[in-house]
């Protein structure tokens, strides 16, 4: 395992689950779409400021997020750990803005349900070929 083989991992997955502490102390998984921006330690993802992740993050902001890649004969996974800022200032809004959000955000960037999720990871961990591996984390872009 390497940085190379996780950053790929990350960036080809179309997929990620998303991990938040509920107020009970249960995890809380969901799908969500790729990751909008990868740069550093950070991944950025959009997501409705209504939503019950947003609640729960602003309330503890410890996160896991999980990608996989699964092939004929390989399985390979990376888990981070890291913590979830709710990003709501129009800057980084429109910086993760796509055209085709507007179909779900009908006030554009501007629209109070729409915001940004930052993930900064801290540590991952790797599994590929029946084996795993805990790594301080480095930068992902």
């Amino acid at each position: 395992m390497n940085e190379t083989t996780i950053r790929e991992l990350i960036a080809s997955a179309k997929t990620a689950f998303l991990g938040s502490v509920d107020e009970a102390g249960y995890p809380n998984l969901k799908a969500m779409l790729a990751p909008r921006k990868i740069e550093g330690k950070s991944l950025w993802f959009t997501t409705n400021t209504s939503s019950m992740r947003v609640a729960q993050f602003r309330e503890n902001p410890k996160a896991s997020a999980y990608f996989y890649q699964r092939g004929r004969f390989k399985y390979e996974g990376v888990m981070l750990l890291g913590t979830v800022e709710v990003c709501t200032d129009e800057q980084t809004k429109r910086e993760i803005w796509r055209v085709g959000d507007k179909m779900f955000y009908r006030g554009g960037v501007a629209d109070p349900d729409y915001c940004v999720l930052k993930f900064t990871a801290e540590r991952a961990r790797y599994y590929s070929d029946f084996r795993a591996d805990w790594v301080e984390f480095f930068s992902l872009s």
